[in-house]
């Protein structure tokens, strides 16, 4: 069997509908974990401490998460790969239990988040990497924002489950025992489900090898996927820092916070589902740039225009349509734009830089909102998605320039 044929084997095998969506079910499932570490600024206020304890906690995530990230190649390379992300959903699960059960701000909880955190970096990384393994490079950025879709469901379930457990006056702690049972139903279903990838993916040659190395990091930092790279950093760092902290947003304007969680996700998931398809047929630097601008727009309504229920909303919803569409545009971008056979080593670069953002910056968000305020910590995010939105305006300038010296050049 050739290398195509076995690529197209492994395709068939979990694109036709109700495979993908046991897929999906799986994914989003896992999601819902990580959705409840929003809940943290909320469990650790109710522990006695606060947001910079809180960014401290979630920042303990972050070691365990790029340990876990620059493992998991090498793990996904010796065992199987769905194998590999069901025992990272049982990390999960025993994290959420952890912080459940923490009595303190204390060993308890950054026990919980180390635990959780090397959870989270295999989940994060290797599902996109088993994506991009079985789609063809024409196909990925729809099946990675279906993908997303269900991951972004899960995580912007966590946050409502915490709120319709205060609803029934049920403790917080339930939310997070809610998750660890959740995690493993997802992780359940990677192991039963992925034995029939797993049997067929032995075959597959269109890609190397999935570790990390010297060289590996050297070619993809050196192609175009570096800018989706760094794009997810920043990105990353400005999702982090308005999520993990929502809660003390809300709190101080007097709003519910269970109205950005599902504002943002109905919003994301929505643009991700319903216009997947025609984002795939659009120049990707066009998109990105416009939807960086979202992002850009909704943090300028958080910083100066919430007054209200409607006004927090829509702002959400910018930001969800925003963050929701940008992010497997990216996420393609990092893969296609890698240089061959490296699409798996960019996207452990891609995990690795978003998670640099999303858990190492709310240690520095917590400590402007203790040391300054919420609307410090509000124009820094701004400042950075005004950064992240430039690089594909500037790529565009650039391209644009360049067609144009090549045209110039033609003619003379």
């Amino acid at each position: 069997m050739t290398d195509r044929e076995t690529g197209e084997t492994v395709a068939a095998a979990v694109e036709p509908g109700i495979r993908f969506g046991v897929f999906c079910f799986a994914v989003y499932n896992l999601g819902v974990s990580y959705g409840t570490t929003f809940l943290l600024a909320l469990l650790v206020g109710k522990r006695g401490g606060n947001e910079a304890d809180a960014g401290a906690i979630i920042a303990t995530a972050m070691i365990s998460t790029m340990v876990a990230v620059v493992l998991s190649g090498h793990l996904a390379d010796r065992l199987r790969p769905t194998r590999l992300v069901a025992a990272a959903g049982v990390l999960l699960g025993l994290g959420c239990a952890a912080f459940a059960a923490a009595a303190t701000v204390g060993p308890a909880m950054v026990a919980g988040a180390l635990v959780f955190g090397a959870g989270w970096g295999i989940c994060y990384t290797v599902i996109p990497v088993i994506v991009a393994a079985v789609v063809e490079p024409g196909r990925r950025l729809r099946y990675f924002a279906l993908m997303a879709g269900a991951s972004l469901s899960g995580v912007g379930s966590g946050p409502l489950i915490g709120r319709a457990c205060a609803a029934a006056g049920l403790p917080l702690e339930t939310a997070f025992s809610i998750a660890a049972a959740a995690s493993a139903l997802g992780a359940a279903v990677f192991f039963l489900w992925g034995e029939r990838v797993a049997r067929v993916r032995k075959g597959v040659a269109q890609f190397a090898a999935w570790r990390i190395s010297r060289e590996a990091v050297l070619r993809v930092l050196r192609s175009k996927a570096a800018y989706s790279i760094l794009m997810v950093g920043l990105g990353g760092a400005v999702f982090g820092s308005l999520s993990s902290f929502q809660t003390s947003y809300a709190g101080l304007r007097h709003l519910d916070y269970s109205l950005f969680f599902a504002g943002f996700m109905i919003a994301a998931v929505a643009a991700r589902f319903a216009l997947a398809g025609m984002v795939a047929r659009r120049d990707p630097l066009v998109s990105s740039a416009a939807f960086a601008g979202l992002m850009v727009l909704s943090l300028l309504m958080f910083w100066l225009l919430v007054d209200g229920a409607p006004a927090y909303l829509l702002a959400a919803g910018l930001f969800g349509v925003g963050y929701g569409l940008i992010y497997p545009i990216i996420n393609g971008l990092a893969a296609n734009e890698a240089p061959p056979l490296y699409a798996p080593q960019s996207l452990l670069l891609f995990s690795l830089a978003y998670f640099i953002g999303v858990f190492g910056f709310p240690a520095v968000a917590g400590k402007i909102i203790v040391q300054r305020d919420v609307s410090t910590l509000l124009a820094v995010a701004l400042l950075i998605a005004a950064v992240n939105a430039g690089i594909p305006v500037a790529r565009l300038i650039a391209r644009r320039r360049s067609k144009a010296t090549a045209a110039r050049r033609s003619v003379s």
